[in-house]
């Protein structure tokens, strides 16, 4: 592969957006933070959310459209999501919106699915990500923006139920590419 060719994966509109994606997400943090005396809800969050949830729908469509699915954006698209999600619900238990227990299920399940599909990619082998992991991601981000939204700053009950909705989408997912990988390494021998 030649170096322009390269760099024009590791450039390419698709992973741009992912990168502005990581790159935003600490204004997003900013945001709920400095709005600690209503549970993290400020519109600027919500919008600035939006459009980060808009943004991995985005790189997703710019990189099919050009047909590259660069090994760049396969390892960036789920960091920048995982950044996000995990970083704003972090957020979201400092300003007393999430408690800690929901939160750290998500984190531990992320953090386990990263290693164990690392894991996988250094014997040469692929996880692939399932139809379920794009639901969960959904679910993820509608709970998050759910929570940050001020006209919903009272719906402590909602704020609950999505969550939970998305912990068990996260871990019901982490349950899928544990099965999977267990196939993929009883086929190959592994």
């Amino acid at each position: 592969m030649s170096v322009t060719r390269h760099l024009g994966t590791v450039v390419s509109p698709a992973n741009l957006v992912t990168l502005s994606r990581l790159l935003l997400s600490p204004v997003l943090f900013a945001m709920v933070l400095a709005a600690e005396d209503r549970g993290g809800a400020s519109w600027p969050a919500f919008l600035l959310g939006l459009a980060l949830g808009a943004s991995d729908y985005l790189d997703g469509v710019l990189a099919r459209h050009r047909g590259i699915v660069s090994r760049w954006g396969a390892f960036l698209d789920p960091l920048a999501d995982k950044v996000v999600v995990i970083g704003v619900a972090v957020c979201l238990v400092v300003v007393d919106r999430y408690g800690w227990l929901p939160v750290a299920l998500l984190a531990v399940r992320e953090g386990m699915i990263t290693l164990y599909r690392l894991w996988f990619a250094r014997r040469g082998l692929a996880v692939p990500a399932r139809r379920s992991a794009k639901w969960k991601a959904t679910v993820q981000s509608v709970a998050l923006l759910l929570a940050v939204m001020p006209s919903l700053e009272d719906a402590d009950v909602l704020i609950g139920v999505a969550l939970w909705v998305a912990v068990a989408f996260t871990l019901v997912t982490g349950v899928q590419y544990l099965l999977d990988g267990s196939r993929s390494t009883s086929t190959t021998g592994a």
